[in-house]
């Protein structure tokens, strides 16, 4: 039998799934003490069941990998047959190699740790670099947002899918793969140009980054930016800027992760950008929402995908 739990990171969505799947969530009570210490308890029996865990791994990241992974211990005491853990979020995802010297390597290190506690396969939605997929020694499967963050975008330009008119933008250098993937998708062809802005970080600050020039044709077109993660909104917010510097008629936004920073709401609601498609794959707090922020639920893509385990 398969059983569904959801960690505390986002009850909504998996509720969402619940129903889609017309299976109901196990009980499970996570608490938290005033020390800052969590404890997971399971309140079904799961002896030899599949049972699958969702639960973002977003701010505060580190929490919700602790409840995770406690998740895991509860449900191998149970003698649950296999664990599986759906992480819409993959939190440390970025931190994926060694910037600077003498920096951890921090994603290897979650991974290790799901390996170790007792998952037998994880699966993920849009995982900011693919490569990460190769470090994984049990199962794993990432999972792609951007045809249903598609759908929604082109619902919006009312299906106008011309080349001529529509231009695919990546607001850094390494997202080109993503924006081509997307582009691809969405016009239903690989003869596609993807504008792209060059950006250049700033190692020493958190969150800064400065565009420095933009390559391609954006004049009197409809610029899609295309990302994985917004955190501050600085990246996109200047990749936006530079479009209509460069004669853009209008620009749009899908990104699949809001893992937003506390004035990324206020950055990115008083931007260029006319509308910002996003998915829920990290619950919004109180004061996150604005008005050209269209969030779009990937609860069918994580329930056609748990269909499969039936």
């Amino acid at each position: 039998m398969l059983k569904l739990f959801s960690g505390s990171a986002n009850p909504a969505l998996s509720q969402e799934v619940s129903k889609l799947l017309k299976l109901p969530l196990s009980p499970s009570e996570v608490v938290r003490f005033d020390n800052s210490e969590v404890k997971v308890t399971i309140g079904d029996k799961v002896k030899n069941d599949v049972c699958v865990i969702i639960q973002p791994t977003a701010n505060p990241t580190d929490t919700h990998l602790m409840e995770l992974f406690f998740f895991a211990d509860a449900l191998k005491r149970g003698q649950a047959k296999e664990i599986i853990a759906f992480i819409p979020y993959f939190g440390y995802a970025r931190q994926n190699r060694e910037h600077r010297t003498g920096e951890s390597v921090s994603v290897n290190v979650v991974i290790r740790f799901l390996e170790t506690i007792g998952f037998s396969s994880v699966y993920t939605v849009t995982l900011h670099d693919e490569g990460t997929e190769g470090i994984f020694s049990i199962t794993f499967k990432n999972l792609s947002a951007f045809n249903i963050l598609g759908k929604e975008v082109a619902h919006y330009l009312k299906n106008n899918k011309n080349t001529e008119e529509v231009a695919i933008v990546s607001p850094d250098q390494g997202g080109v793969e993503r924006a081509q993937i997307f582009a691809e998708n969405f016009f239903h062809s690989n003869n596609v140009d993807i504008a792209v802005i060059e950006k250049r970080r700033n190692m020493d600050k958190i969150h800064e980054s400065k565009a420095l020039n933009l390559y391609g044709e954006v004049k009197g077109k409809t610029c899609i930016l295309i990302d994985d993660i917004i955190t501050s909104g600085g990246t996109l917010v200047h990749a936006a800027e530079f479009c209509m510097k460069r004669g853009a008629k209008r620009v749009l936004a899908c990104v699949v992760h809001h893992d937003f920073s506390p004035n990324a709401a206020k950055v990115l609601g008083n931007s260029p950008i006319e509308k910002i498609f996003m998915s829920n794959t990290i619950a919004l707090k109180p004061g996150q929402k604005f008005q050209s922020l269209k969030e779009v639920s990937i609860a069918p893509l994580i329930a056609d995908e748990i269909k499969t385990l039936l």
